[in-house]
Formats: structure tokens, sequence, C-alpha cells
């Protein structure tokens, strides 16, 4: 019988030696981070949001202060009414003003208005020489003919001046959104800097010096735990005022207590490993230890606590801006603009949805971006 295999012929050095891939630690973790699904998603959106909020307001030509009372609450779809000429369309403001519109749904300018008519509820426009009545009933609609009481045709077309509407001071939303995930985005990250830079420090001096010293650095973090979060963030806007800076100092001096605490518990941890004990054989001083040893070693926890936390800090920074003790106006921020938008929550929902849409979505993308490093950084699910 004809052998069509043949030995494989191996040596001592092929026996021993190790098929698998080398990689680094770094490229280890983007292995196992992008092969879950959320994360990635999680990760593309929170790029898309930076560039959305950093890039877009070039590209709108609108100022997020800049106000058009004449062009207040019109909706991304508007109601508009043909022209009697048939050449253009006619929309109507909350004002009962009549602006000009294209058929691509770019707004011109604003018709005259020649007198009241309240016997029929009608105002009379002038349109080229002609009269044009809007009645200002319960529905308002636009009459082509005020004598013979012709409603003129209408239709929906997007609003394309304004993509996302306009709030009740004629404000752009798409521009004052842009700029709102911008102040979130900013306030969440520079917190989130200075929670790592305080509770890394704190948490890692208690941890490792521990007896004494550690019972009295945690008995200042359990008095500051026992002060609602919310009320403290909110004495300390009241006394340092509204504004940017005043967020980040009252979100700053707060958030580090739980990331004090992840720290302390991975010291007390890793502090009695053999590694340690090495170190200070040879010599090595405490802050040689902690600062080359101990927080390198526990930075997957640390990593994965500033990312929970950046979710957080956005919530608290859009809560205070709904409450009224945010930003100062006409600065816009996701939280402002939720409030600006429950005056008119019945006649123009889209002004509360588009900025609540928002947030829910920076908060899901970084619960998926922490989610998915908690699970890469884990060296137990390596494969």
């Amino acid at each position: 019988m004809k052998r069509n295999w043949e030995a494989l012929q191996q040596t001592n050095e092929e026996r021993e030696r190790i098929w698998r891939k080398t990689r680094s630690f770094a490229g280890d973790v983007w292995s196992r981070f992008r092969k879950k699904p959320t994360a990635i998603a999680g990760f593309l959106i929170i790029v898309l949001l930076v560039l959305f909020s950093v890039l877009g307001p070039f590209f709108t030509g609108k100022s997020y202060s800049e106000q058009d009372l004449n062009a207040a609450n019109i909706a991304p779809r508007i109601k508009v009414f043909e022209t009697p000429d048939g050449n253009g369309w006619l929309y109507i403001t909350q004002s009962m003003k009549l602006l000009r519109v294209s058929a691509e749904g770019d707004f011109g300018e604003q018709l005259n208005k020649l007198r009241e008519d309240s016997e029929r509820q009608m105002l009379i426009f002038d349109y080229e020489g002609s009269e044009l009545g809007l009645y200002y009933g319960k529905k308002p609609y636009l009459v082509v003919n005020p004598d013979t009481l012709v409603i003129a045709k209408s239709r929906r077309i997007r609003n394309r001046d304004y993509l996302l509407g306009t709030d009740s001071l004629g404000r752009d939303i798409l521009t004052r959104l842009m700029y709102g995930s911008r102040v979130s985005l900013v306030v969440a990250f520079v917190a989130v800097i200075v929670n790592l830079l305080i509770g890394i420090l704190y948490g890692g001096v208690s941890g490792y010096l521990g007896g004494n010293v550690d019972e009295f650095m945690m008995r200042i973090v359990d008095i500051i735990s026992t002060i609602p979060l919310t009320l403290y963030v909110i004495l300390i806007m009241v006394l340092l005022g509204s504004g940017l800076s005043s967020i980040i100092v009252a979100l700053g001096s707060v958030y580090w207590v739980g990331m004090a605490r992840v720290v302390r518990g991975q010291v007390l941890s890793l502090k009695q490993q053999e590694f340690v004990l090495a170190a200070r054989t040879i010599g090595s001083s405490t802050s040689t230890i902690l600062f080359r040893h101990l927080i390198p070693n526990a930075m997957g926890a640390i990593l994965v606590t500033a990312t929970m936390l950046i979710p957080s800090a956005i919530f608290m920074e859009a809560f205070l801006g709904f409450l009224g003790i945010g930003l100062k106006p006409p600065l816009a921020s996701l939280g402002t603009m939720c409030n600006d938008a429950t005056e008119n929550l019945r006649s123009c929902p889209y002004q509360l949805f588009i900025p609540a849409f928002v947030i829910v979505l920076i908060m899901f993308a970084f619960n998926f971006v922490g989610d998915g490093l908690r699970d890469a950084l884990d060296p137990k699910l390596r494969k």
C-alpha cells in the first residue's frame, strides 16, 4: 500500500518552541477589546461625537447665541403654503408672520403686513402687489384671496436652513447641540483627569502606608461620602457662582472619592506580592515602589473606573444645567438646552428630545467602552 504521508521530523528546539504569536500588553488588550462589538460601537460613537462637537460649528455657519425671533420654534420639518403665482412657498411663524421659503427649504425675506381683519380673524399681507390672508384661528392657514377665501395648497418640506429646528429665541438647535456636546465632553474629561490625579495619589498613599494613616485618611473619605453628592456640588456652585470653571471645580472636588477607594483596595492587595518585597530588598524608596510598581499594576482597575466616571460626570453637568445653576446664558450645554425646552414641551417636543437623546447616547457609549475595557484588561480572559 502506497504511503502518501511522510513523518514530520522535529528537533528538540521545535518541540520547546512557543508557536503562539507574541503580543505586547497593549496589543493583547486591543485584541480582546475589538472582539466586543458594543465596545467598538461605543468607541466609534465617542470619536464621532468629538468630531461633531469640535469641527461641526465650522460648517453650520451659525452661532450658538445668534437670535432671530422671526424664526423662533421652527421645526425640522415645516408646513408651507404655495404662493398665488406658484413660484414659491410661504411659512407661517408662531408670531403670525409670513416668511418666503424656497422649494429646497431655504428661508427668505418676510412679507409686509398691510392690515388686520378682526371680523374674519385674518391678517392681510402684501405679496407682489396682491393681497394674501392669514387666518389666525385655532388652526392657522393661508388664504390666497381674502375675498373668495380660497385656501392655498400646503405641503411639508425639510428645513434646510435649520436642520434640527430652532428654539424659542430663534437659535439654531444644531449649532447649540454641537457646543453643548463640547461642554459636556470637556467637563467630563477634565473632571476625570482631576479625579485621577487626586484619587490615585490619595488612595495609593493610604493603601501603601496603612495603619493609623490609612484609618485617618479613609475617615475623611467617609465624611465626604456621607454628604449627598448632588447637594455637595450645588453648594460649591452657589459659593463659586455659575460657569464652566465652577462646574469643573465642583465635580473634581467630589468625584475623586470613588477613585481613591478603588486605588486603595488595589494597593492593599498588591503590596503583599513578591515583587514589592523584592523592591524593598534592593532598597527602593516608597515613592518608587508606589508609582513604578503598585500604581502601574493597578492601572486596569483605574482605567475602568475612570471610564465609568465620565458618564456620571456628564449626567451631573446636565442635571445642574437643567436646574438652572449650570452655565450662564447664552452659553449652551445639553442640560441648559433641556431646561429651555420645557417651556415649549407640548408644542415643540423636538427641542427636548434632541439634547436628551445626545445625553443618553454619550452615557451609553462610555458605559460600553468601560465594559469593554474591564474585560480587555482582565488577564484571566486571555486565551
